[in-house]
């Protein structure tokens, strides 16, 4: 496929490249990430607005109850229909996917994946699924950085850290708040704020949004000047603001829980994911059928919602519909995010809160905070959003600043806190964990802390830990008579190639087939059919490092160096013996008194010129 063919040949341009890269290739990678995401998320969002238009337009034309079920079924159909056929690791909002990945799980993330989950957001988003368009631009940057870490070569660790910055890259974007991405990636999926780690993440959460920002890539309708209302914040409004956050920890609960019986009935139904993701799409457009106009479409229900032109009745029975049909779509597997919904949900939690708090105290006269002269009605609505997003998330400070972030209103920084705190607490006391982690359960992929642990005393192993400090070396001068003589004596397939104490490359016995091919005499100097720079690692790159290198390229050995001078070698064999001793308790997982790779214990005066390393 073209794909295929385009991918082979970005990896041959970028092959010779130094393997082991300096920080400046991490900045240039964040970057590219934070460009890239920034331009599918407008994308994205210009193009749910297209699609929303024309099929709202055709309602002016035709039918409501007949249009909009069957543009949600047909879109749905092609939307399943896509995923399923080229990447159905594109399905859901796509965060559990990038959770397991970060987590080592084998989840295709690359371009394909990025492109489909672009195109499925779109086809479903457009057909009127109530689903956001944020949680597919965290797996779209994700899978845009995994992708530029197979083009560029990189280790486990480092490609770790550009899905981390992917992913914030996305979120970023796709919100227009580049601290929120940060720290939902530290907080909810990553868990690590090394300083590379966070470095590339910042670089390129800010380089998304700033892209987003300048070609249209708006977000929620949350600003006070669109609102036209004031933050209002005062003491007396806490009690009311702690029931907010108790309710809000309740229902996210019932809604994270919502979403497994979802995914289970779903399965029962023993149907495709085209067909799942059309009958999905064709019950929402019939339930939106049944509303007024302005509310048939995701935009113009977020903005109705955030400047309360909604009774409460209407307020309660939208609430109700809104939380159903959210979860008949996720359910489904239909590309689409819950950021979004969650945010949408809160706001209306907010409201209705509000609403009951100014009819108590104006029917009893407890003094519930609420001044009836002015309206403070938007403070619970904002509260409520950061509430419903920390109880279906688990990640109360991503709530607190991607509301102020959009919001840019200080303010509200109190009342966040308090909200998404006790929603926080309140869901981890009812049922622990956020929702990204029951939908991994579901797919059978589990997180557990032993694994964890188990990974991190492999981790702990460096090069140094696990090498031979005894290598026998060949000088790039030495006759290719002498060199065939030494693998005659020996059982080594190879041998690295040493000169004044640096590595200058390696022989093997696939090379010694050049002096027959090119018909070279036996008098020429080894540097003829050596392999000059070899791949290498140093003496503190960790053991995931080390099988990356070992596994990419084929090889059985790789020199250790430590600023270009050989200090050791590692072969399949020592990685295997150092796994077993470190997992059985062993403290020191050193060379053995039998090294895996022998060294000569006598020189023949034929081979003289070899060096023998020994350990200082």
């Amino acid at each position: 496929m073209w794909y295929d063919f385009l991918e082979t040949q970005i990896q041959q341009f970028l092959r010779p490249r130094q393997l082991l890269r300096p920080r400046q290739w991490a900045i240039l990678e964040a970057c590219l990430i934070g460009i890239i995401s920034g331009l599918a998320a407008v994308a994205l969002k210009q193009g749910v607005q297209l699609l929303g238009d024309w099929r709202l337009g055709l309602t002016q034309h035709y039918p409501a109850w007949f249009i909009l079920p069957a543009i949600g079924g047909l879109g749905g159909v092609l939307a399943g229909g896509l995923i399923a056929r080229f990447a159905p690791e594109a399905s859901g909002s796509g965060i559990p996917q990038v959770k397991a990945a970060l987590a080592y799980m084998p989840i295709p993330l690359n371009g394909r994946v990025a492109g489909v989950k672009l195109l499925g957001t779109l086809l479903s988003l457009g057909a009127g699924l109530s689903l956001g368009r944020q949680g597919p631009t965290v797996q779209i940057g994700a899978a845009i950085a995994a992708q530029l870490s197979r083009w560029v070569p990189t280790t486990p660790d480092h490609r770790r850290q550009l899905l981390a910055a992917g992913a914030a890259a996305g979120l970023a974007a796709g919100f227009n708040a580049p601290i929120a991405g940060v720290l939902f990636v530290i907080e909810e999926l990553l868990q690590d704020v090394s300083g590379l780690t966070l470095g590339t993440a910042i670089l390129a959460s800010f380089i998304g949004a700033v892209v987003s920002r300048l070609l249209g890539g708006g977000t929620l309708p949350l600003t006070p000047e669109l609102m036209d209302l004031n933050v209002r914040f005062t003491p007396a409004m806490i009690p009311m603001l702690v029931l907010l956050g108790i309710m809000a920890g309740g229902l996210g609960v019932l809604f994270i829980r919502g979403a497994v019986v979802s995914l289970r009935f779903h399965q029962r139904l023993h149907i495709g994911l085209p067909w799942r993701v059309g009958l999905a799409g064709m019950i929402s457009g019939l339930i939106l059928a049944l509303l007024p106009a302005a509310l048939q479409d995701n935009e113009s229900l977020q903005e109705v919602w955030m400047t309360r032109e909604l009774t409460w009745q209407m307020l309660s029975l939208m609430f109700v519909i809104k939380f159903i049909l959210t979860l008949v779509a996720m359910g489904s597997g239909a590309p689409g995010g819950l950021f979004a919904p969650s945010l949408i949900l809160g706001s209306a939690l907010g409201y209705l809160v509000s609403y009951g708090a100014q009819a108590i105290q104006t029917s009893t006269g407890l003094p519930l905070g609420i001044d009836p002269t002015t309206d403070e009605a938007v403070t619970f609505a904002l509260a409520g959003m950061g509430a419903f997003f920390s109880a279906v998330t688990r990640g109360p400070i991503t709530a607190i600043v991607i509301v102020f972030e959009i919001t840019t209103d200080f303010s509200l920084v109190l009342p966040l806190m308090i909200t998404s705190v006790i929603a926080y607490l309140v869901g981890e006391a009812i049922a622990s964990g956020s929702i990204y982690k029951y939908i991994l359960a579901f797919s059978g992929i589990v997180l557990s802390s032993q694994s964890k642990q188990i990974e991190s005393r492999l981790v702990g192993l460096t090069a140094a830990d696990i090498m031979q400090s005894r290598v026998e070396t060949l000088s790039s001068q030495m006759s290719l008579q002498e060199v065939i003589q030494a693998f005659a004596r020996s059982h080594h397939r190879g041998f690295p190639v040493v000169d004044e104490g640096k590595l200058v490359g390696i022989v093997t016995q696939t090379d010694l087939a050049k002096i027959d091919q090119q018909q070279l005499s036996p008098h020429l100097p080894l540097s003829l059919i050596m392999t000059p720079q070899p791949v290498r690692v140093r003496v503190h790159d960790p053991l995931p490092q080390v099988l990356y290198w070992l596994n990419r390229y084929q090889v059985s050995r790789l020199p250790v160096v430590d600023r270009h001078q050989l200090v050791g070698i590692i072969t399949r064999a020592d990685i295997i013996r150092a796994e077993s001793d470190r997992l059985s308790g062993e403290t020191q997982p050193g060379p053995q008194p039998e090294p895996s790779y022998v060294v000569y214990q006598t020189r023949d005066p034929a081979v003289g010129q070899g060096r023998l390393l020994v350990t200082i």
